[in-house]
This record gives C-alpha cells, structure tokens and sequence, in this order.
C-alpha cells in the first residue's frame, strides 16, 4: 500500500504545499550531488554545483577535468547536457527516494571568466514525485524560491526521530481513522513551511500523513513551535491526498 494523507490548515483555500517549481528548486539547493550525462559521457558530481537565488545551476569541475575538457571542445563552447537530482528522505524509511529533478540545457564556460566553472543555459525542468511526473516553466524557475526550511530539513528530521521519540509519538497519534490499522511504525518523512509528512508502514507497503501547520513556518524555530501547535491543539488536522494502491 502507498496513500499520502493530508492535513487541513487553518486556512482551508492557502497553499497546502510547496509548488512543483520551489519543490524543484529545494532539491536542487539542497542536493550535495548530481548525475550528469553529456554526449557520450557520465559524470557523478560531488559537491561540484552551486545555484543562484534566480535558480541558475552552476557547475565547478576541476580545471584539469575529463568534464572541463569535453565543454572546450565542444562546437562553439556549449555542450548539451542532462542533469539529474534525486530528494532522498534524510531518515531511515521504507523507499527513501522522495523525487527526482530533471534539468537539460547546455553547458557554456561562466560569463564572468571565473574558469573553469560552467553555467547551464535550461531549457527543461520535470519534477517526479509519488503523484506523477510535470514539466515546471523555466520563468517559474527563475521566480521561486527553495522552501525555507529546506537547508535545515534533514538535521531538524534526524533530530526529531533520534531525540524526541514522545512528540514523533504524539504526531502518529494525530492520524486517527485516517490512517489504516496495522502499521509497524511510523517515521517523519519530510518537512517544509506548510506542513510535517509523516510515513506509516505495514508488510506490505505504506502510508504517508501530512499534517498541516496552523500558519506557515517562517524559519526553523517557527517550525518548531508549529510543530508544538499541532500537538497542543490537532483538531482538524489530517485528510488522505493521492491515493495509490497496495504493493
């Protein structure tokens, strides 16, 4: 089984969610690593890419690099190129790939000379998740922002699951009827300023529960307090969204 349930926020007709533009642009900030394809090569990249705040990808490889080589050679300085980000969820839960960001473009030595870092012009962005897979406008791309929490969501998540067994306790109680009976355990999954994913597991698959903040989370420290919130006062809180079937 694999259903995604939600929450009901204070304000019913908000955002729920982060856009499939900011999710992009969240994975892409936060990833420490990509795959690069180009003609005829593949390149796994470490800690080898930076983004702009208007979202322009950035690559830094080594000066004496197979990558840095094969962009010189290319005709006229502009290599086609197919990047892939994958979200992995930053606790220890069943299927722990969240979505995968796929960005192509064409790979040009940076216009500021800074050698030997190449700068992708986009001309593709596709975001896959659990609900299915969408194309996000490259102006959408250039006008989002990541989710502010997005920088601290793994060391918050950690946290969360290794330190405070007791709210991570009161969170799973929040699922009520909503959630079906004879799961083994439950483990955060994700966090942004709307809302903490809960994911529930049985034999045969799993459950995910979004519950919604009464008000968006502004930084870290609010999403704490959001988080104490929902525990002081749940009512309302939780409702199925994209149901999939038993695995």
């Amino acid at each position: 089984m694999s259903t995604v349930a939600e929450t009901s926020p204070s304000e019913p007709n908000g955002p729920i969610e982060p856009t499939a533009a900011e999710r992009v642009r969240s994975v892409v900030a936060g990833a420490e690593s990509l795959s690069l394809t180009t003609d005829g090569q593949e390149y796994d990249l470490i800690g080898m890419h930076s983004v702009s705040r208007r979202g322009r990808i950035t690559l830094h490889p080594q000066a004496d690099s197979p990558l840095a080589a094969q962009v010189a050679r290319a005709p006229r300085g502009s290599l086609a190129a197919l990047l892939e980000f994958t979200d992995i969820a930053p606790t220890a839960v069943r299927a722990r790939v969240r979505a995968g960001v796929t960005v192509s473009g064409w790979l040009t030595p940076a216009r500021d000379g800074e050698a030997p870092a190449l700068e992708l012009d986009i001309a593709r962005v596709t975001l896959r998740t659990a609900a299915g897979t969408v194309e996000v406008g490259l102006d959408e791309m250039t006008l989002a922002a990541p989710d502010p929490l997005a920088a601290e969501e793994a060391a918050m998540l950690t946290h969360l699951t290794d330190a405070h067994e007791d709210m991570v306790a009161g969170l799973v109680a929040l699922a009520g009827p909503r959630i079906p009976h004879g799961f083994t355990r439950a483990v955060p999954l994700a966090l942004d300023r709307h809302g903490i994913t809960l994911r529930y597991e049985y034999p045969s698959g799993h459950c995910d529960l979004r519950l919604l903040f009464p008000e968006p989370a502004r930084n870290a420290a609010d999403a704490g307090e959001q988080i104490c919130r929902l525990l002081v006062a749940p009512a309302a809180t939780a409702h199925l969204h994209h149901p999939s079937s038993r695995s």
